[in-house]
């Protein structure tokens, strides 16, 4: 890249912390930049598109819990559901499956000491009317890019392998 003075200089990976990238492998902290913007724009916009299909005032984990518990329309443990969104404090899920009863959206019953959480029939419309929006707004401008979609599960699969790592890395970080 070329200073204001036409000078060729090297500004390195784009990191936000340049100290971490001074390590065994900066493009590891130049990935990680990368997930803490992605990460932020998805919470940003799985609210935005919910308020977009009829229900403002969602913050994202209502968001993640309403679409895990109408996946497949069978009702989910909280366990389970804490589980498959990563969620090691079942009091985040918990609150948001509190909230989302309140508007009407899931259900919750006992099945023994067990809870389980199901989408109302209004919560499955809510989740058509975001998967509408996603389509129209988002689906369409990525598709754009031209973006292979095996390469686009490749990276989602290698994002996954990766979420095992830090999980093993923070629990290796919580003995010490």
């Amino acid at each position: 890249m070329a200073d204001g003075r036409g000078r060729q200089t090297e500004i390195g990976p784009i990191v936000s912390s340049a100290h971490l990238a001074d390590g065994a492998l900066p493009a590891l902290s130049e990935l990680e930049f990368g997930l803490i913007l992605a990460g932020n724009a998805f919470d940003r916009w799985m609210v935005r598109c919910m308020t977009a299909a009829g229900e403002p005032g969602c913050a994202a984990i209502d968001v993640l819990v309403l679409h895990s518990v109408a996946h497949r329309q069978r009702p989910k443990r909280l366990g389970d559901l804490c589980s498959v969104l990563g969620v090691e404090d079942a009091h985040l899920v918990i609150y948001a499956i509190k909230k989302l009863e309140k508007r009407g959206l899931v259900t919750s019953t006992r099945a023994g000491k067990e809870k389980l959480i199901a989408a109302t029939e209004k919560g499955l419309e809510i989740c058509l009317k975001y998967r509408a929006v996603r389509e129209a707004l988002l689906v369409e401008s990525v598709k754009g890019l031209g973006l292979d979609a095996a390469a686009a599960s490749a990276v989602a699969a290698t994002l996954r392998a990766l979420s095992g790592h830090y999980d093993q890395a923070a629990r290796a970080a919580a003995s010490l």
